[in-house]
């Protein structure tokens, strides 16, 4: 037996398979070694290291360039302060979990940040306004925004319903399952408990948590990337932050550069502001830098969007190492940023903020001049644009009509019992107009369009161009022919009502209710007439501008009190409380009339705010002898420092629907006619053309008989008189129509081969043309193409027909007189250096064209312009030699004129050259007395803290006729 198991046993030892066993077991103990090696003595600094190491470049962005004025006053900044941010690092089981999660964490820093009296960022191209959202953008910018919200790199990818998505739905489909989960729909009950996951959240939050998960989105293909979800903190938010830090995946705290502006008002219109890139931007850019991602902060508009490559700097680099979930592992490298280039400017800082305030100080003079304590301006029979007055009711209105009295506030928790009860008045008069309005549409005889009161023909009018052919589109505006006949007894006659043309649209197929919630799709004429009018009761329930328009036949109708919508000032925090005033004003001791006129004297109400007639003006002040520009003024301004940065989308909003255009430069893309002030060209182009000569005598009757239409001059207008004989300096000094009439007709052929308009057209187009007036002014902005006139030459040559110009274009103008025959392209910038202050480029204006024409045309032209300067009232008390042309343009006889100045000095040594227009200014003894003021401050005539005192100056009384 024992011989047997040991025979066994020296065969399998000399067996292969032992041979096998034996190499089996020697790997396995090495294989175990090597595991217990792994796990047992290094495990942990394996464990600890486990993680995909995944290389990555970090752009670190340079320190802004800063921008200065002429003298070197700092007008953009740069400041160091304290940011919020916020990284999608962390890791989830589910999407679900995910999003809850994240958003559970941005509403906690909502509420830090907002308790301490901060702010979060609202760069977003939606702002929940009177009850709904509603888009901060329009046109292709809107759709630029719709593209990236729905992530496609080009608009032409955005299906049908995604071009026409209204700014709710947006709302919707970001709060849905395809980006954010914030609606509580998508929940069970127990994922809502267990997930913590809010069902009360209120619009305005649901916005501002909608903001912060799009921008953190933007960074999602890079998780390493922070994302800021407020700026410029204050201490109190930075320590209950880092209290909380442990609770807060992702959050930290991290130090950054700010932009900023000095003064910003004043500047906003040249400087701009800076933002992040929509992906049309940033496709630009990157033709010119590949370094540009849509992280980074680039102009968005003015001098900071035209140098944007110059002040952005050169970016640093930062090598990392993440791990598979974006977690920073080990920085490797890091390259520090440079910063960007300082610009210097043309502008006097000092002489731009002087010419703002003068212009707003004279706007208020004229505004308190023409307001009158009326209810409604009639004009008679022979009544003019210069006798157009301001009802006090306007001025009322004013302040609701461009919301600087917040009606949505009415229905706030925190309204006054004052604001209470206008809400309650103003609800039934709402409702008592809607019954009105339905009561027409489902009348057997309802009343035609031309017999209904005036707040009815408002009502109807506004119901078809902003209701039925608004977002929606049920009278389709492609669909309605304007040539046919009930249309024209609608739109143009009158004669027949609402009803009878929606009836007769919708048999025509002109109205489409397919996009509207209705049941039946089937549907005869009476039964969509019906829908219509549900849907018309439907929208003016909750439409904001319906709301406002009533308004203003709720306080014309003493429903609401003057009396009332000046204490309201005080309830919402518009004026500053005053305790005395606001008891005369309960008790009717302080009338709401004289209140008003005070508060617009001392500017406590401005003319910006208002958006009445005038609200605006421009003016350009140039050194005619170099090109560089000294102030290009627009007002109204506004505070670019709420757009720059993380742009405040509520105030954009603002900015777009006030009625004074803040954001639409009055000096470089305002266009109007330029009057009298073309007159000068005009002579020129007689005298060169050798029509007429300087000392040739006209006998200006008042009527010129040689064209179409008669037209006339304005003495005639006025005094039913004439100018008699008079000669060129003469006609331009007393802006003789007739006189240029007659140039015009002699430039077309007049007399001796038979006049012609489109030879003197093409005269005229010739010399304008040699002054600049075919190009835009050369400044370094966005400005408005000039057009010069192509339409009836005679009427042309007084700065009337089809001329439209900037007072930037005018000011290139006056220069090129000034200067006698220099055109320069204009500009704004002075020097580029570097952070050491080393000139990297020295600018310097160009020259556009150098006139050459005798010097009799010169010195005629400028003779002239001295003498309507000697004998301008407004510059009588200056010690001072001007030469200038004043001009009227008139826009219409139920809006006063557009008034214009532009001129130089001193006459024989010109230093500067001021342009000026006031949009509906009356008259242009207004624009030259802005000029006198400037002049004044430029030249040290007068003392300057009198000049400049922060109150209405008087306006003047003179007239100028031209």
């Amino acid at each position: 037996m024992l011989e047997d198991i040991k025979e066994s046993i020296l065969n399998f030892i000399t067996s292969r398979i032992f041979v096998l066993v034996v190499i089996f077991l020697a790997f396995f103990g090495i294989m175990m070694s090597r595991i217990f090696y792994l796990q047992i003595i290094n495990g942990q600094n394996y464990a600890d290291s486990f993680t995909m190491r995944i290389k990555r470049e970090v752009s670190l962005p340079g320190t802004r360039g800063r921008i200065y004025d002429r003298n070197g006053q700092v007008l953009a900044d740069n400041v160091l302060s304290y940011s919020v941010t916020m990284e999608d690092n962390g890791t989830y089981k589910s999407a679900r979990e995910k999003q809850s999660t994240l958003n559970r964490t941005v509403l906690k820093v909502i509420d830090i940040v907002e308790s301490h009296g901060d702010n979060v960022i609202g760069d977003f191209g939606i702002v929940y306004q009177n009850g709904s959202y509603t888009y901060t953008q329009e046109g292709r910018a809107l759709l630029r925004f719709k593209a990236d919200i729905y992530g496609y790199s080009s608009i032409d990818d955005l299906k049908p319903e995604e071009y026409v998505a209204t700014a709710d739905e947006m709302i919707e489909y970001l709060c849905g399952k395809k980006k954010f989960w914030i609606s509580p729909d998508l929940y069970t009950e127990e994922q809502i408990k267990e997930y913590k996951v809010p069902t009360d959240l209120t619009p305005e939050q649901i916005l501002k948590l909608v903001t912060i998960r799009y921008a953190i989105s933007s960074n999602s293909f890079k998780r390493y990337v922070t994302t800021t979800v407020a700026s410029d903190v204050s201490d109190a938010t930075v320590a209950e932050i880092l209290e909380n830090q442990s609770n807060l995946q992702g959050v930290d705290i991290e130090q950054s550069s700010l932009r900023t502006y000095a003064d910003s008002k004043y500047f906003a219109n040249i400087i701009g502001y800076i933002g992040k890139p929509d992906q049309d931007e940033l496709d630009t850019l990157k033709e010119q830098n590949e370094d540009y991602d849509a992280n980074d902060l680039v102009g968005k508009a003015g001098l900071e969007q035209y140098m944007e490559t110059d002040l952005q700097g050169k970016k640093g680099q930062r090598t990392i190492y993440v791990d598979s979930v974006g977690n920073v592992l080990e920085v490797e490298s890091e390259t520090q940023p440079e910063s960007g280039h300082d610009l210097y400017l043309t502008i006097d800082k000092d002489l731009q903020i002087a010419v703002y305030n003068i212009l707003e100080q004279r706007l208020a003079g004229i505004l308190v001049s023409k307001i009158q304590n009326i209810k409604q301006y009639v004009p008679g029979a022979h009544s003019s644009a210069t006798s157009i007055v301001i009802p006090i009711y306007d001025v009322y209105y004013a302040l609701i009509q461009n919301h600087i009295i917040d009606t949505s506030h009415f229905t706030a928790d925190d309204a006054t019992d004052l604001e209470k009860s206008v809400q309650q008045r103003f609800d039934t008069q709402l409702e008592d107009a809607i019954s009105r309005i339905m009561a027409q549409l489902q009348s057997d005889s309802p009343t035609a369009y031309c017999d209904l009161p005036s707040d009815m023909k408002n009502y109807m009018s506004y119901i078809v161009s902003d209701i039925l052919m608004g977002e929606d589109q049920v009278l389709m505006k492609s669909a309605v022919n304007t040539e046919d006949a009930t249309y024209i007894a609608w739109a143009k006659d009158e004669t027949i009502s609402l009803k009878e043309y929606l009836e007769y649209a919708i048999s025509m197929n002109w109205v489409d209710v397919s996009g509207l919630d209705v049941k039946n799709s089937y549907m005869n004429s009476e039964e969509i007439y019906q829908v219509v009018v549900d849907y018309i009761s439907s929208k003016l329930t909750t439409d904001s501008k319906f709301h406002t328009m009533l308004y203003k036949y709720v306080i014309l109708n003493d429903v609401v009190t003057g009396r009332e919508v000046c204490l309201l000032l005080y309830d919402q925090g518009i004026l500053e409380y005053d305790e005395e005033t606001v008891g005369k004003l309960r008790s009717g001791a302080y009338s709401a009339y004289s209140f008003m006129l005070d508060r617009i004297k001392n500017l406590e109400i401005t003319p910006g705010q208002l958006a009445l007639e005038p609200c605006s003006a421009g003016c350009v002040i140039t050194d005619p002898n170099t090109g560089d520009v000294l102030a290009n003024v627009s007002y109204p301004g506004y505070d670019n420092n709420r757009l720059t940065n993380t742009m405040d989308s509520a105030y954009y909003a603002e900015l777009n629907r006030d009625l004074a255009g803040p954001l639409y430069s009055r000096s470089t893309q305002e266009r109007t006619a330029p009057g009298s002030t073309f007159k000068p060209i005009s002579a020129v182009a007689g005298l060169e053309e050798g029509v007429i000569r300087s000392t040739d005598i006209i006998h200006a009757t008042g009527v010129f008989t040689e064209a179409y239409g008669s037209p006339t001059c304005w003495i005639y207008n006025q005094y039913h008189g004439s100018h008699g004989n008079i000669n060129m300096v003469d006609a331009i000094r007393v802006s003789c129509n007739y006189y240029f009439y007659e140039v015009g007709f002699r430039l077309g052929g007049g007399r001796s081969t038979g006049y012609s308009s489109d030879r003197a057209l093409a005269a005229l187009s010739k010399y304008a043309a040699m002054f600049g007036f075919d190009h835009t002014s050369g400044m370094e902005l966005p400005e408005s193409d000039p057009k010069i006139s192509d339409s009836d030459g005679i009427r042309s040559a007084i700065g009337q027909g089809t001329h439209l110009y900037t007072v930037s274009q005018i000011a290139r103008y006056v220069s090129t007189i000034a200067n006698r025959g220099t055109v320069y392209d204009l500009t704004l910038l002075d020097k580029l250096t570097d952070s050491e202050g080393k000139t990297i480029d020295d600018y310097s204006a160009s020259v556009y064209n150098n006139i050459d024409i005798a010097d009799n045309s010169w010195n005629t032209i400028q003779e002239g312009m001295h003498q309507v300067a000697e004998n301008t009232a407004a510059f009588k008390d200056l010690n001072l030699t001007i030469a200038g042309k004043t001009g009227t343009a008139q826009q219409s006889k139920s809006h006063p004129n557009h008034a214009l100045f532009m001129g130089y000095a001193p006459y024989e040594s010109p230093q500067i050259a001021i342009a000026i227009r006031i949009a509906n200014g009356y008259t242009s003894a207004n624009a030259a007395s802005m000029a006198a003021d400037i002049f004044s401050y430029y030249f040290d005539l007068t003392d300057k803290d009198e000049l400049l005192n922060g109150s209405a100056t008087t306006a003047t009384s003179a007239v100028i006729n031209d």
